[in-house]
């Protein structure tokens, strides 16, 4: 089941409505427009501008004197919504003191030293910096001559997760990697933390669509952040904002929380209701009550003796057979029934059941894959199953098929319509089937012909309710595997014919529901 993924959209639409202007009005304590705090901005900007330029002339009187900053004109067709008459449009790089990055330099880690961070290093809400890499004293000195980011900074990612921000709310030395660039506002005219906040609007996810460089790696510019559009209010209507979103954004997080946990018990539960109710099945639990009133004709040891004692007189058949060919065929060793130790019992049955192994009660092979390289082993019409067409259910469709010539060259077995089929490899490992149709399979997944008269579908929910103690027996790093030797020795109970036929009536209306619980 894949992981739910936490609704939003309200915090998106709060976020949105706070740079648009419907979030807060009327507004005390404000004095100016936004075009005049930009002006003020800019202003400020190019006195900064100039005073630097008076510092270096006194080392070099050629220093060139810095062109001066202009507010950009914005087209009324570029406008993406309308803000209040005292709000203004301008660029994100016009109301920032800086947005840069580091140096493309990769700096070496090292065991102890200063946080090297990137936004693999972002938490869902803040940044670790405890587990990120660590760079040398030496490299911060070099890399941070560029950029060093400070409290109240905001880390802008400009590659894969691409303006999922982070602000900076921490006082020690650390770098940011040049996948990312920060952004340093001008803290006495614009609140950082209401740039924070716009910066997670869906306005500003349109400038970065708008600008992204679709390549290989999809990525944004420090030239292209700097244009973004940017809906300016007064000082006094951000602070009222932000205010307004610290009251309003842990209320909302808690709402979205609480219906994340409700989905994921919605999801979950019926999941956990099954797993109970198949449990409760191979224990005798569910037929209980059938048990009080069933006549039992025949117990599941005198079944299984039954089974073995069928088993062998076909083995001994197929040897008097063979010995009209040749006199000297050796005769076949009997089938006994499988001894299990008491410490290899899981959990107690009826006394009309037996203990026995998966491999008493079917004929369990594993397929393989023909060769690639022959052209002739495949785009033929028999089914050829791999583990990823198995889904906990019946199988009808299997995409691919091989070759008559495939299934008589190689070592291979056309498995009956009933076979119970899991697979025993990699990601996959656990996936349960019944065949519905004729079909072949690959080595990752091993097919049952249950012998007569053993229910298929009990031993299909049988193992459903063995998947975890099964997978806890494979072995292997980076494909774990269960072996078919491991599979038939795996404990089986064993109810009398009739009773494995009502658990798998009652179990198929109780899971019928719990498909229903899940909605």
């Amino acid at each position: 089941m894949g992981k739910i993924k936490k609704d939003t959209s309200l915090r998106k639409s709060i976020l949105q409505a706070s740079i648009t202007g419907q979030l807060v009005s009327d507004v005390e304590r404000e004095t100016e427009t936004g075009k005049q705090l930009l002006d003020r901005i800019i202003e400020e900007r190019n006195k900064k501008l100039l005073a630097e330029w008076e510092e270096k002339l006194k080392e070099n009187p050629k220093a060139k004197k810095p062109t001066q900053i202009v507010a950009s004109e914005i087209a009324e067709d570029e406008i993406p919504f309308e803000i209040p008459e005292n709000w203004c449009w301008c660029r994100l790089g016009e109301i920032c003191y800086k947005i840069g990055d580091i140096d493309h330099k990769m700096p070496k880690e090292v065991v102890d030293g200063i946080p090297y961070i990137s936004p693999r290093d972002f938490t869902e809400t803040d940044i670790d910096f405890i587990n990120a890499k660590k760079i040398s004293q030496e490299d911060f000195n070099d890399l941070s001559k560029k950029m060093k980011p400070k409290r109240g900074d905001i880390i802008f990612p400009r590659y894969g997760t691409i303006g999922t921000v982070r602000l900076v709310n921490v006082d020690f030395n650390f770098l940011v990697s040049y996948s990312c660039c920060t952004i340093s506002s001008m803290r006495t005219f614009v609140s950082e933390i209401f740039i924070f906040y716009a910066l997670q609007s869906k306005h500003i996810k349109d400038e970065i669509e708008k600008y992204i460089n679709k390549t290989t790696q999809p990525n944004v510019g420090l030239e292209s952040i700097k244009q973004f559009l940017f809906p300016l209010p007064p000082l006094a209507v951000q602070n009222a904002i932000v205010a307004k979103l610290e009251e309003v954004l842990p209320l909302v997080d808690a709402y979205e929380n609480v219906v994340l946990q409700k989905e994921e018990l919605k999801n979950a539960l019926p999941d956990k209701v099954k797993k109970a109710i198949l449990q409760e099945a191979i224990q005798g639990k569910l037929t209980e009550d059938w048990r009080k009133t069933a006549t039992i004709e025949e117990t599941g040891k005198q079944l299984l003796d039954r089974i073995i004692e069928e088993r062998n007189t076909k083995l001994l058949a197929e040897w008097e057979e063979a010995k009209k060919k040749n006199p000297k065929a050796k005769k076949p060793t009997l089938i006994v029934a499988s001894e299990i130790d008491e410490e290899e019992i899981p959990f107690e049955v009826p006394d009309s059941w037996c203990w026995c192994r998966l491999g008493d009660v079917g004929d369990w092979k594993a397929g393989s894959t023909p060769s690639r390289s022959n052209p002739k082993f495949y785009n033929g019409n028999i089914p050829w199953l791999k583990t990823g067409d198995l889904t906990d259910d019946f199988v009808d469709v299997i995409p691919e098929c091989i070759s008559e010539i495939a299934l008589e060259s190689c070592s291979i077995r056309l498995n009956p319509v009933g076979s119970v089929l899991i697979a025993m490899y990699g990601a996959t490992i656990g996936k349960l089937g019944i065949l519905n149709i004729e079909a072949t399979t690959n080595q990752a997944c091993c097919a049952c012909i249950t012998h007569e008269p053993i229910s298929n579908k009990y031993l299909f929910y049988y193992l459903m309710s063995q998947k975890k103690a099964l997978t806890e027996k494979a072995e292997g790093g980076a494909q774990p595997n269960i072996s078919r030797e491991k599979l038939v020795i795996h404990p089986f109970p064993l109810p009398p014919l009739a009773e494995q036929k009502k658990i798998v009536e009652i179990l198929e209306q109780m899971l019928l529901l719990c498909e229903k619980l899940g909605g």
